[in-house]
């Protein structure tokens, strides 16, 4: 029995036997923001493509491939894109940065694709099948085995199918965080202590503007006698707010320093005039 959903409409993005360089795609995945292309593998020529597409709603733009590595002849070269060479790979994977991985079964080695050149960063030594862990210049794999990607895990996960295992790969940090993240955490961060520190200057510029007149207050009325209890000097102010900024910074949310914010403001709010308040509720 088949039961069949509609609304689904297929298109022809790319013709392998027309477009400009000949290609029989095997895998395609969509490499990592702010790059607007695709990987294309094909497995049969050894080679990797990037693939640009046409906006949605262009009539008269076509998809456009270029070579991305791989020269064509199944071997084990590693180096520049242009010579470098795989033993028709059928598995891959793209990083937050767009760094592809790939899974080079006949030459039992795992590949990583950067701008600058082809490198081998697990197995390959030994071009022969098996299953050992440890450091990637002695780990080796089976001759079938597939990558994913888990960003959350900033690992590459191996389904080691020759060997019936599942094993995972740390990559390091800077794979698995956009090259503009960090700028970007880094920009808003020093927006929102900026905002902080000026909220807290603010803070402390009226709290000594009332001061005199709250105090002449307090002396002219016995039941606030309590309010020195709750005055709050310059340095434990200027104590609080750099204490804040240096958990925020730490934690480097954006969330995180606006709750801040408003928290140290209420308190040197409440402070001031809770005792005011109660004085008017008796």
């Amino acid at each position: 029995k088949v039961v069949f959903e509609g609304g689904y409409t297929i298109n022809t993005v790319l013709d392998g036997d027309r477009s400009n360089i000949r290609i029989n795609p095997s895998s395609i995945l969509r490499s990592s923001p702010p790059a607007d292309y695709y990987i294309v593998l094909d497995s049969s020529a050894s080679t990797f493509y990037t693939l640009s597409l046409p906006s949605y709603d262009s009539l008269t733009e076509t998809a456009s491939i270029a070579k991305l590595a791989g020269n064509g002849v199944p071997s084990y070269v590693d180096g520049d894109l242009e010579s470098a060479s795989f033993n028709k790979p059928k598995s891959f994977a793209v990083d937050l940065n767009g760094n592809v991985y790939v899974a080079d079964q006949r030459n039992h080695a795992i590949r990583k694709i950067t701008k600058s050149g082809v490198s081998t960063i697990a197995g390959g030594h030994s071009q022969k099948p098996g299953r050992t862990d440890g450091p990637g210049s002695d780990a080796t794999f089976s001759d079938d085995f597939e990558l994913s990607f888990i960003p959350e895990a900033c690992a590459l996960m191996v389904s080691d199918h020759g060997n019936r295992l599942v094993r995972q790969i740390n990559l390091k940090t800077s794979d698995c965080r956009r090259n503009n993240e960090s700028g970007s955490n880094l920009g808003a961060t020093a927006s929102w202590i900026s905002i902080l520190g000026l909220s807290c200057l603010i803070g402390l510029v009226l709290g000594f503007a009332i001061r005199p007149y709250l105090t002449r207050y307090v002396r002219h009325n016995p039941r606030l006698s309590t309010w020195n209890r709750w005055l709050m000097n310059a340095e434990t102010q200027m104590a609080m707010l750099f204490s804040d900024i240096r958990s925020v910074v730490a934690e480097s949310t954006v969330y995180e320093l606006v709750h801040r914010t408003i928290s140290l403001n209420l308190s040197v709010l409440n402070l001031m005039f809770r005792p005011l308040m109660d004085v008017r509720r008796k």
